[in-house]
């Protein structure tokens, strides 16, 4: 474990609603009510000393992008990348990052959607479970070079929730399948794609072509993805594994 920094670099925000106490279960995540605060020498498994995220005021997302059509000229891709190109801001700030992705997947991740014939085996829980994990899972970082810069716990959420939520396997795989396509027809994965300019990129899942509890990040648009789908592989059961640890050790002390 790294040199712990000073208490500067913890850091505390405010939630639109309270999230699942149980959070604090993983390392470095601390819960109260919607207070949550990140002690990022506990949290991440690799991190770098200065990171830099990308970021759009969400506001401006809804006002603009959301309701931008796709044409024959431009794709709703080409549009989003556009949009971050004018209006994307540097911020060294994660507390920035996670107000940002709170609005964002409150929006993706609402319970409305529930009303949704096509989503009418997918509970209130199953929406929470994704929302607040891909809330944390915005912290990730992939460099354009593909290099993951910066990784947690919430990448891997289907494993991560079942110490949070006590998902047994079946349960995670349901999740992870969730994420993987069974939420994101094409109507909500074209939403998907304007909602994450707010964040600066694209999300891109680590299991492309199956579920198979690799999770996924928001990346750049333009990343190389031959040299992220290398890294994702040469160290994620290693990450995974530690993660697990966490389902066994609790098993043992209950």
């Amino acid at each position: 474990m790294p040199a712990r920094k000073s208490d500067s670099e913890v850091f505390t925000v405010e939630m639109a609603e309270p999230f699942t106490s149980n959070w604090e279960r993983i390392p470095g995540i601390s819960v109260d009510g919607p207070r949550v605060t990140i002690d990022p020498d506990r949290y991440f498994f690799r991190r770098s000393e200065a990171p830099v995220w990308m970021l759009v005021d969400w506001d401006l997302v809804v006002e603009r992008l959301l309701s931008a059509e796709e044409t024959e000229e431009a794709t709703v891709e080409q549009k989003t990348l556009e949009f971050v190109r004018a209006f994307g801001q540097r911020t060294q700030d994660p507390a920035a990052v996670l107000r940002t992705a709170d609005r964002v997947y409150r929006h993706l991740f609402s319970g409305d959607r529930l009303d949704d014939p096509d989503l009418s085996g997918v509970s209130a829980q199953d929406v929470r479970i994704l929302r607040e994990s891909a809330t944390f899972a915005a912290l990730n970082r992939v460099a354009m070079t593909g290099e993951i810069t910066d990784i947690g716990p919430a990448w891997f959420f289907p494993t991560t929730a079942r110490v949070v939520y006590d998902l047994d396997a079946d349960g995670a795989e349901r999740v992870d399948d969730l994420y993987h396509g069974g939420f994101f027809n094409e109507y909500r994965r074209v939403e998907a794609v304007k909602a994450h300019a707010a964040l600066g990129g694209r999300l891109v899942h680590g299991c492309q072509s199956s579920a198979n509890m690799s999770g996924g990040a928001v990346v750049p648009f333009g990343v190389d993805l031959d040299r992220f789908r290398v890294e994702l592989s040469t160290f994620k059961q290693t990450w995974i594994s530690s993660i697990l640890d966490l389902v066994t050790a609790r098993s043992v002390s209950v």
